[in-house]
This record gives C-alpha cells, structure tokens and sequence, in this order.
C-alpha cells in the first residue's frame, strides 16, 4: 500500500516538472523603442543616415504564432535636410523651405514572418530558437508638417528572447509616404507624383524591449 502511494507521489511531481519545463507561449508584446531616423526625398536623394534625428516610441505586437506576429507601433522621429547643400539647384520657388528641421508622427501596423520558431528553446521538438531574424510589411500613417497621409512601411530586423518573459530586438524600417509635404519642399519642378514617385520617405532604425504578456495555454497532446 505504501509502495502504491510513493509511485502516485512521484509520477505526481514528474508530472509538475514536466509541465513547468515545457515552453510557454505568450499572445502578446509590449515594450518601449528607442534610435534614430532619417530622411529621403527632395533635399536627400540617396544618402543614407544623412543628418538623422532622435527617435521613439512604443510597440506592442500579436504573436499568431512562433513564426508570424502582427506588430502595432505608435513612433516619434525627428527628420531633417538642406537642399541647398545638392549639387543640382532647384528653381527659386516661394514658399518653399530648403533648409529643415520637423518631426513625424507614425502609427502603423506592420506583419512579420520570422525565419524560424521563435521561443525560449527549452522545448527541442518544436525547433524554436531565442534568435530570430524576420521580416516586414505593412501600412501605416504619418502626421508631419501638418500633413496626414499614407504610408507603406518595409523592413527587417532580429529579435532575442533575453529570458522566458523579456525580448530584445533590433528593427529597421523604411517607411514610403504617399505625400511630398513631409519636407516642406512640394514638387519643386512641377512635375506631377505617382502612387510613390516623387514622394518623401523616411527610415526608423531602433532597438527595442518588450515583455511577453498572457500565456497560450494548449491542451495536452496525447498522441
């Protein structure tokens, strides 16, 4: 009787550890971003981080699943440039402001797809790895220069699962505005724009940190 007891004690706390090592899965993200951010359009062509600004803001991300995630970000960047400084002069047009400083507002939602599963590792069968490299796309809007417009934001990035509740990550973004104001320098040749042609753009590079929130529970796989 006593054998029987000690058996059903011990598959009892074989089980309790069974079940604390198995990895979790969280639904949700959220955390805080931090880095820079620059401009292209019509006082910068081609340069990459050329006179980048502070940037941030915060994030909070869907995980679907270990490879795919919706990311829902609220950022703050500053952008600015000189077209005076370009070798090709433009027409002495009024009202327009060649040398800048502004700021932008972006809220958007971005889709990514990780390269593989993406978890704390503990759990070998399922493949998942603390580094995952992913990328990105989706739709946002932007506030500047007392413009509101569209834009269609592009980009890769690397996270690291730090401990079982914490992320660190590092995420690059280039996001495609569909309006030429963000600058304050509006189609300076008269040259009308297309769905993206002639349009400014600008790019948030930023580390981020964030804390896994709501456990996924799963039912117990049997077969």
């Amino acid at each position: 009787m006593r054998l029987h007891k000690f058996i059903l004690m011990l598959v009892c706390v074989l089980g309790t550890i069974s079940l604390h090592a198995q990895e979790l899965e969280y639904k949700y993200e959220l955390g805080g971003m931090f880095g820079t951010g620059f401009y292209m359009g019509d006082a910068n062509y081609s340069s990459l981080y050329k006179k980048s600004q502070l940037a941030g803001g915060l994030l909070f991300r869907y995980n679907i699943n270990p490879r795919m995630a919706l990311k829902f970000d609220l950022m703050y960047s500053g952008i600015a440039g000189n077209a005076l400084e370009l070798k090709n002069k433009y027409p002495n047009v009024t009202n327009q402001e060649w040398d800048f400083k502004k700021s932008v507002f972006d809220l958007g939602c971005q889709y990514e797809l990780n390269f593989w599963g993406y978890g704390t590792g503990t759990s070998g069968y399922k493949g998942h790895k603390r580094l995952a490299p992913y990328i990105q796309m989706g739709l946002g809007f932007t506030y500047g220069n007392k413009t509101v417009t569209m834009n269609i934001p592009i980009g890769f990035g690397v996270k690291y699962k730090l401990k079982e509740r914490v992320n660190v990550g590092f995420d690059w973004c280039m996001h495609f505005s569909m309006s030429d104001k963000l600058d304050g320098i509006s189609d300076p040749y008269s040259i009308k724009g297309g769905f993206l042609k002639n349009k400014d753009s600008y790019c948030l590079t930023k580390v981020y940190l964030s804390f896994d929130l709501c456990p996924r529970y799963r039912e117990c796989n049997n077969d």
